[in-house]
């Protein structure tokens, strides 16, 4: 391939793949053999589609290929003998396994179906995101504050779990759904994040992985109607909005209070609200809730400075109880301190830290530096900013530590 070749097949593998393994894993039923079919496809691609050119239709092309690559496969097993009357059916062209009513599309079935209660949450959530978001185990492992080996030992259990109790796959009935959703959730909030602050690469984003999760929620409201749901579209259509002001011509960082609002996608923020109002009406009230409300505050500020710093700090309070984690912890230090002053906010950060659990949170010693540097503790603020510095990898936040450290 020439290189204007080789960046459209690139193109291609990022925009299908994920769709093209969804699909196959339910065609072929189970992850290994439709992991190998996806290789195989996208290698015959590689081959042909120089010489032959790209397909109307790609992600038909890869399905068909990666299917028929498997069929191939099997029928020189011998031990897969006696399985041949059920290849021959998958080798017919026409065929399709029946599409249960509730959920047509082939990624949010695998997800629903990956998310099985026998599996522990946090080893189920990880090797979704692995399996079928296609997120690195380093991206995962930022994800949950934790190191990439422990990622990658949850999602080597989860699997071996499957593969030992002979865990199906099948996709969960309407009735099932319920109990599998805050794990769906889970990993469509994980995707989302990645997408908006990348962990690495040249660019701050990823617009795929924030559109790609957006679809998958309004997949699920349209299917469940589920305050949780609707709570996280909401804040999912909140933050891509303002997508566009989060970054300079530069691709520099543009911090909130800094961006132009006038630029805001406002028909998303008033989708939002409406959303928010409504999960507001169920009085059932969670975590994603609580955060599009907060996000809610931000967007509808004709300026930085009419922020309800007041209420954003309540509805924090109010997360921090319903969803207790480090990182809330550290968002409602950082509104105590646009509240209350920065020697409140350090109080907040310091205290947050020395609970522990951050120790590898970047962001967390930049807020800290922050703070420092506002109160003139020069010194004290410049290890704060060489230990976020240490431990960021994402190209767009290193320039904005190191600039904020070049300014002391």
């Amino acid at each position: 391939m020439n290189s204007e070749e080789n960046a459209t097949f690139e193109a291609i593998y990022r925009a299908e793949k994920r769709s093209v393994l969804a699909t196959l894993i339910r065609l072929l039923g189970g992850f290994e053999a439709a992991e190998e079919a996806l290789q195989e496809a996208f290698a015959a691609a590689a081959a042909r589609w120089p010489r032959d050119g790209i397909p109307q239709n790609p992600y038909a092309w890869l399905v068909s290929t990666g299917r028929f690559k498997a069929i191939d496969r099997w029928r020189k097993q011998a031990r897969l003998a006696a399985a041949l009357p059920d290849l021959a059916a998958l080798a017919d062209e026409l065929y399709e396994p029946a599409m249960p009513e509730d959920i047509s599309d082939d990624e949010l079935r695998l997800i629903f179906t990956c998310c099985h209660p026998a599996l522990a949450p946090d080893a189920r959530i990880a090797l979704t995101l692995r399996e079928v978001a296609g997120l690195t185990t380093e991206e995962i492992a930022r994800a949950y504050i934790a190191s990439a080996p422990t990622i990658a030992q949850r999602i080597v259990r989860a699997k071996a779990k499957i593969r030992e109790e002979a865990i199906p796959y099948e996709v969960p009935t309407h009735v099932q759904l319920p109990e599998r959703l805050e794990s769906v959730l889970r990993v469509i909030y994980l995707i989302f994040n990645e997408g908006y602050s990348a962990t690495e690469g040249p660019g701050l984003t990823r617009a795929d992985l924030c559109l790609e999760a957006i679809r998958l929620g309004r997949l699920i409201v349209g299917l469940l109607q589920d305050s949780e749901a609707m709570g996280l579209l909401a804040l999912m259509l909140l933050h891509e909005a303002r997508h566009h002001t989060r970054i300079d011509k530069a691709g520099d960082i543009v911090l909130l209070e800094d961006q132009d609002r006038s630029l805001w996608n406002r028909n998303l923020i008033d989708e939002a609200g409406k959303l928010v109002e409504q999960a507001f009406a169920t009085r059932n009230i969670g975590p994603y809730v609580l955060q599009a409300a907060i996000a809610a505050i931000h967007a509808n500020a004709s300026t930085a400075q009419d922020t309800d710093w007041t209420q954003i700090v309540t509805l924090y309070d109010v997360l921090l109880r319903v969803d207790p984690s480090p990182v809330v912890a550290l968002n409602r230090a950082a509104a105590i301190s646009k509240r209350d002053g920065p020697q409140a906010g350090l109080a907040a950060i310091e205290t947050v830290i020395q609970q522990g659990n951050l120790q590898n949170y970047p962001l967390a010693y930049a807020a800290l530096a922050d703070m420092q540097r506002q109160l003139g503790m020069i010194e004290a603020a410049m290890i704060s900013y060489q230990q976020a510095i240490a431990l960021t990898r994402q190209p767009a936040e290193l320039r904005f530590i190191e600039a904020r450290l070049a300014d002391l």
